[in-house]
């Protein structure tokens, strides 16, 4: 197994309301390995974007900590570390504009540029090298706004890559695109998990598709625990079943997929 590139230590996630506090999960433990891709599935309002934005340092958890490969907790972290270390690709459809897409995916070099904003030729080599990388350079010199929904998400995966991340954080990027271009999106952030060492966590709906191009399933419960491991881990023991199943809507472990039971004969 690859090293560790993001662990969750004992971590309480919740929100605060003037003086309220809500736990939404107590205790996480696990972890997501480094040239792998982690998926976070779990039934609406289980928590995941809760989870996903204290990973990110966007708000700080309650206790306990979230750890990059060397030790450094996320939640202490400065944003402008954050933005060297982290890179996020999110739900949001982005207008920026008349820029092309090399000029969104240069945007991945914000936080190493200086007071000038100016770019140098290294950062322009990065985000051409970012663009290749998620096989987008053939639209390098188009408007962003005249792409497709799937050719957006690989430029804005090209934004993120060219941040230069250990973990590249994307919550439910497959969102607006065709069943064949979320097949294609999630095998390309697992090959660039694969071909540059980087950590990715991806949150998903897609849930058959998770279990299938998943190196490891991250699965937050509706009681708040989390249920980590590999996909046929994570299916065996019933979690998967626990938190989906509905209805006449059934979880097949041994097959990664749902059946939908018949209807009982009318009388």
């Amino acid at each position: 197994m690859t090293p560790a590139g993001l662990t969750l230590d004992s971590l309480t996630i919740g929100y605060r309301h003037r003086r309220t506090r809500t736990t939404v999960a107590a205790d996480l433990n696990a972890v997501a390995h480094r040239g792998a891709l982690t998926t976070l599935i779990g039934p609406n309002g289980a928590g995941k974007s809760t989870l996903l934005r204290t990973i990110c340092g966007l708000q700080k958890p309650f206790s306990g900590a979230v750890l990059l490969a060397d030790g450094t907790d996320t939640t202490r972290m400065r944003p402008a570390r954050i933005a060297r270390r982290i890179a996020t690709v999110g739900t949001q459809v982005i207008d920026p504009g008349r820029l092309t897409a090399r000029e969104v995916a240069e945007l991945g070099r914000t936080p190493y540029v200086g007071v000038t904003g100016r770019l140098s030729e290294h950062d322009r080599a990065r985000a051409d090298w970012a663009l290749s990388a998620v096989r987008a350079q053939s639209l390098a010199d188009r408007a962003f706004h005249d792409l497709s929904d799937g050719e957006g998400q690989r430029v804005l995966a090209a934004r993120a890559l060219a941040q230069d991340p250990e973990l590249l954080v994307l919550d439910e990027p497959t969102s607006h695109l065709d069943a064949p271009s979320r097949v294609e999106f999630l095998d390309l952030v697992t090959t660039l998990a694969r071909d540059h060492d980087i950590t990715v966590l991806v949150s998903s709906h897609e849930l058959e598709l998770a279990m299938r191009l998943s190196d490891s399933l991250w699965l937050l419960a509706p009681d708040g625990t989390l249920h980590s491991g590999t996909p046929s881990e994570v299916a065996e023991s019933g979690a998967v079943a626990t938190a989906f199943d509905r209805g006449r809507l059934r979880f097949d472990a041994a097959r990664f997929v749902f059946d939908v039971e018949p209807r009982p004969p009318t009388e």
